[in-house]
């Protein structure tokens, strides 16, 4: 069985304030699929942590047939993001609603089971690094 290995991150230095984003994707045999770090603008850090999950999203459906797994496996640092996905917390921001129904759109496209975990921020280093990078090299 192949398992797709995914950590996300978003990040805004102020609350909103200039925001990023970070990927990094590897397999279950240790090979780095994918490493993203993109600016996204002035947002808020909630905005930036979806933002993120849709970006892993769309590398999988854009790679569907090379990367092809048979589970998917997210990480996340972000407590309320994962509560949200899993259905622990209900979603009150219309953005974050807007961009949760774009998150079940792009399941279904997928069709591969896909699993949400919240991690220590620890074991998220390198999406955070990615988010970092992205932040530091904005023009």
């Amino acid at each position: 069985m192949t398992d797709i290995i995914v950590f996300t991150d978003g990040g805004a230095r102020g609350n909103p304030g200039p925001a990023a984003l970070g990927v990094f994707i590897k397999n279950n045999k240790n090979e780095i699929l994918a490493q993203i770090g993109k600016y996204i603008g002035e947002t808020t850090n909630n905005v930036a942590e979806y933002s993120a999950i849709i970006e892993a999203l769309n590398w999988i459906i854009k790679n569907k047939d090379t990367a092809g797994a048979d589970r998917i496996y997210f990480y996340m640092d972000s407590q309320l993001a994962y509560s949200q996905l899993v259905g622990i917390y209900k979603i009150k921001n219309d953005r974050i609603r807007e961009m949760m129904f774009e998150i079940r759109k792009k399941e279904k496209e997928i069709g591969t089971p896909i699993y949400y975990n919240h991690v220590p921020r620890e074991r998220n280093k390198q999406a955070d690094a990615l988010v970092n990078l992205a932040l530091d090299n904005r023009s």
